[in-house]
């Protein structure tokens, strides 16, 4: 993989990464356009994420609309989202014989964290079945149902028990949230 230019991507100043070259992989694998984002709307992401641009701008418009919304001025506001994955060549759930994943075309991003500007971490695991916490992480998962076509969290099964999967599969018609 070769790295491109630092700074704004996917026609947005405020999608922070850079391009790289295509990624390519086999049984259906790979991104034709990737980029590497670091961070989105303000809000940093643990590690560099690899998607395709639907990916990141549909993050930018849950971020917007859903999650800082959500989150409010409670901590000092959203600083960060622990990313659990993007691009990985793999069936769904990594289960053999499955079709493939979402994230092997570079279409899904896993969270199971929020971190807040004062360090309080909003984690899935842990948080979801709190009194205040899961009311937050309720809300923040079901803000992206819409943006996202996919949205799975701990009570679709126990592959997600620990974190929100987001997808913006292409061949749905409506978003599938559980």
């Amino acid at each position: 993989m070769s790295y491109g230019k630092k700074g704004s991507v996917c026609g947005w100043s405020d999608i922070r990464g850079r391009t790289i070259s295509a990624v390519r992989g086999k049984a259906g694998c790979g991104i034709s356009e990737p980029v590497e984002i670091t961070e989105v709307a303000g809000v940093r992401l643990s590690t560099p994420a690899i998607v395709d641009c639907t990916t990141a701008k549909t993050l930018r418009t849950w971020i917007e609309t859903g999650a800082k919304p959500t989150i409010g001025r409670l901590g000092g506001g959203l600083a960060e989202l622990k990313i659990a994955a993007s691009y990985v060549c793999r069936p769904r759930n990594n289960q053999s014989g499955a079709k493939i994943s979402e994230h092997a075309k570079g279409h899904a991003i896993d969270i199971s964290a929020l971190t807040l500007r004062n360090g309080k971490s909003l984690s899935v695991l842990t948080g979801w079945d709190q009194r205040v916490d899961g009311k937050l992480l309720r809300k923040l998962h079901s803000s992206a149902c819409g943006p996202f076509g996919t949205v799975l969290g701990p009570e679709s099964d126990r592959h997600h028990r620990d974190h929100f999967h987001f997808d913006t599969a292409r061949y749905r018609a409506g978003s599938y949230c559980r």
